[in-house]
């Protein structure tokens, strides 16, 4: 299965505007934003775990990595609610769920497969510093490496917005709108700008508020190898 796969184009969507497909888990549906392969995929998501449902236990082979839109995501590790960020490793395992049900914005497949780092944040808690002298887009960095950077940023009222990151962009919106190109980025928009490209936006009349990810896509052939190796094992 190939959604948006063509990681040299700029892609946008609105994903409240999509239809929730089911998953094999009942009670578990998503919406694809991008993907590589099957039920091993590289792959970009919105999932939401209905009232009581739950995924068998699993381990995460390429690494998993996700946001709390809305609810409470739960595993044995904890209650995660919304702000939360986790990122769950190569071979780290777990049998996620939710008692009330919840919305994550998940990414898989997309890790060093050297990397063992675990990392749970409530983003909310987090201060947030000027990403340039006297800014008002304010950043805080949820997780850097040599190879990407995550950070949560905001910003105020009709704000330039201008992020100069050589490795690929992605974006989703978590409050507020912004216009980037000809679009309106609205809650749960999501943006992938190809490797070399500028992110230059303007928040809208209330601000924003917004998950970005820089550097990942660099790597994107390399994931996509090991999506595919592992589905032939």
């Amino acid at each position: 299965m190939e959604i948006r796969a063509d990681f040299s184009k700029r892609e946008v969507v609105h994903s409240e505007t999509l239809e929730w497909v089911a998953s094999p888990m009942p009670g578990v549906d998503r919406r694809a934003l991008d993907r590589v392969g099957d039920e091993v995929a590289r792959a970009t998501s919105i999932v939401r775990y209905a009232p009581n449902s739950e995924f068998s236990p699993h381990v995460h082979t390429g690494g998993e990595e996700f946001v709390v839109l809305e609810g409470v995501f739960q595993d044995e590790h904890g209650d995660f609610p919304a702000g939360s960020y986790i990122r769950n490793p190569p071979q780290s395992s777990h049998k996620p769920g939710s008692d009330d049900g919840c919305i994550i914005f998940v990414k898989l497949w997309q890790f060093q497969m050297d990397d063992r780092t675990h990392v749970r944040l409530q983003m909310n808690d987090l201060s947030a510093q000027p990403i340039h002298v006297n800014s008002d887009l304010m950043q805080t960095t949820l997780y850097s490496d040599d190879h990407e950077e995550v950070s949560l940023l905001s910003a105020a009222a009709n704000t330039e917005i201008y992020i100069d990151k050589p490795g690929g962009i992605e974006i989703l919106v978590l409050e507020g709108d912004m216009v980037e190109q000809n679009d309106t980025l609205v809650k749960n928009s999501w943006l992938r700008l190809p490797v070399g490209t500028i992110l230059n936006a303007q928040a809208g009349e209330y601000g924003v508020k917004f998950w970005m990810k820089t550097g990942n896509l660099s790597d994107v052939e390399e994931q996509i190898k090991r999506v595919k190796l592992a589905t032939k094992k």
